[in-house]
């Protein structure tokens, strides 16, 4: 078993494409196992070079479909997504996605969720972020969010980009992740909340989700936070006021906010928490 395996990783950079197609099919199928899981990561050294120089090579086809699919699975294991960063997945994802992702969206999906489980390890976060280098920081960031809020659908199924949601809560889990959402020239972190009134589940709490984690930022960005009231407080409390419309002076809000500027900062957080927990 275990020589049959090695031969099949070897078939995975092949000349001929249909030996190619035909033994990353294979592997697809041994990843959705513990034991083919489990072989494959002892493995992991040819796989995974092997896998990733598949999805750039083949991404038109069927073979860059099942190697995407092949690399979610096994990235869900920490060590494995970690090593995958390394080897330069985050940009290799980033790349297929704009140049596939409109021809193949079944594609696109899978390598959106590849990025979700490699952004649950810090190097991978930092490599999404693109932490580094000024004059791309944040460029990824920034298309996947264009991706996320041109793209939706009731459908679950036929929602290509729904998992940029999780991303987002990702990487706003560190202070370089909300410093460029909530950056004002980019205006990301805007058009986010506009996803929170979604029929999507997985989109509106991971909206909720990436919200939550920016106000743990209020004490160094509470005026950013501010700029964003209009957005922000409707996005908060409709769910809990209900269908009925409440007109406020947003400006007179933000003002009588920020005078309670030092109570803000302590209890922004909590105050989500309330709102968020009473809306679902």
């Amino acid at each position: 078993m275990a020589d049959e395996l090695d031969e099949l990783i070897g078939f995975l950079s092949d000349r001929n494409p249909q030996v190619r197609s035909a033994a990353v099919d294979i592997v697809r199928g041994l990843t959705g196992g513990e034991d083919g899981l489990r072989a494959l990561t002892a493995r992991a050294d040819r796989a995974l070079p092997a896998l990733l120089r598949l999805l750039a090579s083949a991404a038109g086809s069927g073979a860059g479909e099942a190697a995407a699919d092949s690399l979610v699975n096994l990235s869900q294991d920490a060590a494995l997504a970690t090593r995958l960063v390394a080897l330069g997945a985050v940009d290799a994802a980033m790349d297929v996605v704009a140049r596939r992702g409109g021809e193949q969206p079944a594609l696109a999906r899978s390598l959106v969720m590849l990025l979700v489980n490699l952004t649950h390890v810090a190097s991978g976060v930092a490599a999404l972020l693109q932490v580094g280098d000024e004059k791309v920081q944040g460029l990824y960031v920034a298309k996947l969010v264009r991706s996320f809020c041109r793209s939706s659908s009731d459908s679950e199924e036929q929602d290509t980009f729904e998992y940029v949601a999780s991303i987002l809560v990702n990487i706003s889990k560190v202070e370089a992740g909300r410093r460029i959402l909530m950056e004002p020239k980019r205006g990301l972190l805007k058009q986010i909340i506009r996803q929170f009134d979604s029929t999507n589940q997985l989109r509106k709490k991971g909206v909720a989700g990436t919200i939550r984690n920016c106000c743990f930022e209020a004490d160094t960005q509470l005026q950013n936070l501010l700029s964003l009231a209009e957005y922000l407080w409707p996005a908060l409390l409709l769910p809990v006021a209900g269908k009925k419309v409440h007109i406020i002076n947003i400006s007179h809000f933000c003002n009588s906010i920020f005078y309670w500027h030092n109570l803000l900062c302590v209890s922004f957080p909590y105050l989500f928490f309330l709102v968020i927990f009473i809306s679902f």
